[in-house]
């Protein structure tokens, strides 16, 4: 399958008063296009932090120490990706909420209490889709200015006109110039010579220099007599956001988009953050736990709109939960996590059938089963403090089959079967 994004060796760390947590052990996971891919875990376990690191929104004091993110779906070469752990701050801005979306856990923190609907869903028009915005705009200015009005509406209208010409024109520009420093880049991806990395680093810096996608419109936001023919490009991007939340199945969208996040319930503003994440149709959408503090019907209405995104909007969605019962009726294939490191990768038939980490094991163990009497199976022990992380393998602590080298050497990941693979020393090349 075409690969869309891959991490390769990441390591996260986050520098505290008690010292280095390391949250991130090594991480490698790869996202294909067309599927919907899962990460499983306990609280804790590095899922979140893992997608953060592949946004490059990890918080301080967190930092990515090592390893790759690559993406496929920019590079020139599919073959070889781009590097976005080297990339400029401006080069990721362009990418999130683009290219890559994601619904954080807690709508209600996500949303601004004191912006309407439509303006905050709007707000990924204007910065991805601006020029998009503007030639939509001009369109419907020409139509007007080809019909009959007053002198004064027709002058004020080829003001109007003339304003977003010359801001579409400096916008084409300013991408033209990105572009160009881009493709350069680009060559220089794997640049060894002390001369290329000079050269990369002075295009990174060259790229953040740029600044503002475009001078005028920053100067139409701040001067009140230009403010006015800012309103007639919100009459656009109003119009797309209300077909957006419309078809997200939002009831009365003109409404919702003048409201503001206190007036909504808890599912409408989820369905809200939902809309953010798809406002420029991203290639890749991330849901952190989307269902977490929802009552049982509203997360089933959410699963479902997710569901049906990824056969018309999406091409594929990353799954973050800690709930293996969704993981079998969203995912394809799925990753297990334990205390930073990846325990196993499969196809979720595959794993749910025959799972082979000790720690996979033990979770599916737990699952409540309608014929099951007696206790819960449960995993003795605790999750260990990640900033005197066990060696070896971490799990080796609590784990049934503990050898002596599980304490002295992290086990390799290795393919057990096709799409099937393990991290534990249980399977020496592959085979038990």
């Amino acid at each position: 399958m075409e690969k869309l994004i891959e991490t390769r060796d990441l390591f996260t760390e986050f520098n505290t008063f008690e010292g280095v947590v390391r949250a991130l052990n090594g991480v490698s996971v790869v996202v294909n296009a067309g599927e919907t891919y899962g990460l499983v875990g306990e609280s804790g376990c590095g899922k979140s932090v893992t997608v953060r690191s592949m946004m490059r929104i990890v918080q301080a004091p967190g930092r990515i120490v090592g390893g790759k993110v690559v993406i496929f779906f920019r590079a020139e070469d599919r073959s070889r990706g781009i590097d976005i752990v080297r990339r400029s701050d401006a080069y990721m801005t362009s990418i999130r909420g683009d290219s890559i979306s994601m619904i954080f856990q807690e709508a209600s923190t996500s949303l601004n209490p004191v912006l309407s609907i439509g303006y905050q869903v709007g707000e990924s028009f204007h910065f991805h889709r601006r020029a998009q915005m503007l030639e939509e705009t001009i369109r419907e200015l020409d139509g007007e200015l080809g019909g009959k009005m007053l002198f004064l509406a027709r002058g004020w209208k080829r003001q109007q006109r003339g304003l977003f010409s010359r801001e579409l024109g400096a916008l084409k520009t300013y991408e033209e110039r990105i572009d160009r420093i881009d493709h350069e880049l680009y060559g220089l991806e794997d640049a060894a010579g002390a001369a290329e990395l000079k050269r990369r680093d002075l295009l990174n810096h060259r790229r953040d220099d740029l600044g503002e996608k475009s001078a005028l419109a920053e100067l139409v936001k701040r001067v009140p007599f230009l403010r006015r023919y800012q309103r007639r490009l919100e009459r656009t991007v109003r119009r797309h956001v209300v077909e957006l939340l419309r078809s997200l199945g939002v009831a009365n969208p003109e409404r919702i988009a003048a409201s503001h996040p206190h007036e909504l319930s808890g599912g409408m503003q989820q369905r809200i953050v939902i809309a953010i994440a798809l406002a420029c149709h991203p290639v890749l959408l991330i849901a952190d736990e989307p269902t977490s503090n929802l009552d049982v019907t509203i997360q089933a209405q959410i699963i479902d709109l997710i569901k049906l995104l990824k056969r018309t909007a999406i091409s594929s969605v990353l799954f973050i939960t800690h709930d293996l019962g969704l993981v079998a009726e969203v995912c394809d294939r799925t990753s297990v996590m334990y205390a930073g490191d990846v325990a196993e990768t499969a196809l979720v038939k595959e794993l749910f059938r025959d799972p082979l980490h000790p720690y996979s094991q033990g979770l599916l163990r737990s699952v409540p089963k309608a014929e099951q009497s007696g206790e819960l199976a449960t995993i003795p022990g605790a999750v260990p403090n990640l900033i005197t992380p066990p060696t070896g393998c971490r799990f080796h602590p609590r784990c049934p089959h503990r050898m002596a080298v599980c304490s002295e050497t992290k086990p390799p990941m290795v393919e057990h079967s096709p799409n099937h693979w393990v991290a534990c020393h249980l399977y020496k090349d592959g085979t038990r």
